[in-house]
């Protein structure tokens, strides 16, 4: 069975099938896949697991004003309906560029222009494209460890590296990064690193926010690493939107030169990833090479979704909407938290507390395995609670992979469900310590 293969025999049968070398590396991890397969087989099941926003809040109404106000100038409508450009609707970027410089203030004398942001089909084409843009097989990509698993397995698809680096709640631990980079130089590969890679607001999956200090560091520390060739800083703020609690901080692109920072963003998380809108405001050197790989693959995102999408913020839509999801993920956050200190603290694990985004990392004692193919899973999953294991958030490479976190995700279910889901998870950790 190819299940006991070794990498290499398993890659010369799709050879022999007439795949391609990524067609292999696609293959990844088939636990999303399993977790979807219990969801989908169990409906009374309570799901910590998946990502997703809640399907309650989803913008019907202000989509539906802002569908109405295109379709009633029958021009704009037609012209929403043709083919756009490559690089997106001008109006988009151009609202795009303005909610990020009032966002980071006054943060940076750098401001990128119009030309240098691209409008693709949500953050993750983004990071696709950059992927295929910067990388070779065999070149290198620093994270978080955790980090954002998706992100992973797109660089697998390329042949690209990821290595692992000390994560804390306020992001990557600079000295942690020196000594990475370090290493990568003493081997001789310091010219394969070609980005490092930050989710720099709740990050998926620690919910950490990398602190303004932190983001003036480990910059500093990209620049001066330069030295065989750029390392370019993939900035990726899904969740900037979905903040809860404290200030807001500048963007790494706000504090950058201009020369290193690609800073991806969606509205897929605060508004709708129905509509799959996203965007990069990248160097102004990469934007002519990620085009080309962009008008290779679609000529250019949906144009209608982008219209409707500037229209939405034009009529100040999108704001009033992200306004009433705040206070929903809230009460969200809150009852997970208050749950989890209840049910979960007295059994000794742990967690960071966001002040945004959809996530909570918990870390339980370190007999306790919390994998797909451990104890606490399956009873878990028997009793009717599904979570996303920790080790599926780890690089192959780099800071070690833990295998008694998890991560729980409070976006999809209700306050009921979440406390339900908690509370069987408590059953399952005291059913397997007995």
């Amino acid at each position: 069975m190819i299940g006991v293969l070794s990498p290499h025999e398993a890659m010369t049968i799709d050879r022999q099938r007439g795949l391609s070398r990524r067609a292999h590396w696609a293959g990844g991890d088939k636990l999303i896949s399993r977790l979807m397969a219990e969801a989908l087989a169990r409906p009374d099941m309570v799901s910590l697991a998946a990502g997703f926003v809640d399907q309650l809040t989803l913008p019907v109404e202000a989509t539906r004003e802002a569908f109405e106000a295109l379709w009633s100038d029958p021009a704009r409508a037609r012209a929403a309906l043709q083919y756009g450009t490559t690089i997106g609707h001008v109006p988009l970027r151009e609202a795009i560029l303005a909610r990020l410089a009032a966002a980071d203030g006054t943060a940076g004398n750098r401001r990128p222009s119009v030309d240098q942001v691209v409008v693709t089909a949500g953050s993750n084409q983004l990071l696709h494209l950059a992927a295929d843009t910067l990388l070779d097989a065999g070149d290198i990509v620093l994270s978080a460890a955790p980090s954002y698993f998706v992100f992973m397995a797109t660089l697998a698809n390329v042949g690209a590296r990821t290595i692992g680096v000390e994560t804390d709640q306020q992001g990557i631990v600079p000295e942690a990064l020196e000594q990475e980079l370090a290493r990568r130089a003493a081997a001789g590969e310091l010219a394969r690193v070609k980005a490092i890679y930050i989710v720099s607001y709740y990050d998926n999956p620690m919910g950490a926010t990398t602190s303004l200090v932190r983001r003036q560091r480990l910059l500093e520390i990209a620049q001066r690493w330069s030295r065989e060739g750029t390392i370019y800083v993939i900035e990726d703020a899904a969740y900037r939107e979905l903040r809860y609690y404290g200030d807001d901080v500048p963007s790494m692109l706000a504090l950058d030169d201009g020369e290193r920072v690609l800073h991806a963003g969606t509205f897929s998380k605060p508004y709708s990833p129905g509509i799959r809108v996203g965007w990069g405001i990248l160097p102004r050197k990469l934007v002519a090479p990620l085009l080309a790989q962009k008008g290779n693959v679609d000529f250019g995102s949906p144009h209608f979704n982008q219209v409707l999408m500037a229209t939405a913020l034009e009529l100040g839509l999108f704001d009033r909407h992200v306004a009433g999801i705040r206070e929903s993920y809230r009460r969200k956050l809150d009852a997970t938290l208050k749950a989890a200190e209840e049910e979960l603290q007295p059994l000794g694990v742990q967690w960071v507390r966001p002040g945004g985004g959809l996530y909570v990392w918990l870390k339980l004692p370190e007999t306790i395995d919390t994998g797909a193919d451990g104890r606490l899973f399956r009873w878990a999953v028997a009793d009717g609670m599904l979570y996303v294991p920790g080790e599926c958030c780890y690089p192959q490479e780099g800071s070690p992979r833990r295998h008694n976190m998890l991560r729980l995700s409070f976006g999809v279910p209700s306050v009921e469900e979440i406390c339900r889901g908690i509370r069987t998870l408590a059953r399952a950790i005291r059913s397997i310590s007995t």
